[in-house]
């Protein structure tokens, strides 16, 4: 719902159906749980450096790997996969104190 949601909001973003926002959050925890680790890892210098931003940028990337994996699922440019990570991330939280006080 949180994946819909955020690619309704963003106008950079676009996402086919209910369907392909299934999809893609099953997509999105691959890439999370197998490929970010890896990433993290080799980037931790400049992780570091940056004081944790370059999670961001991570965060990004996989939002863009997303992108080239699901047809039905299109990011106009870096940025608004930026934005979508940041805004998901924060919709999720949102949803979840929601379902929390139910």
């Amino acid at each position: 719902m949180a994946v819909y949601l955020t690619g309704w909001l963003l106008p950079g973003i676009g996402i086919d159906n209910y369907l392909t926002a299934i999809i893609l959050s099953i997509i999105l925890g691959l890439l999370n749980t197998f490929v970010k680790p890896i990433m993290v890892f080799l980037s931790a210098p400049i992780t570091l450096l940056t004081l944790g931003l370059f999670i961001f940028i991570i965060d990004a990337i996989i939002i863009e790997m997303a992108s080239s994996l699901l047809d039905g699922f299109v990011v106009n440019g870096f940025g608004w996969a930026m934005l979508f990570s940041i805004v998901l991330s924060i919709t999720t939280s949102l949803l979840g104190k929601i379902i929390d006080k139910e």
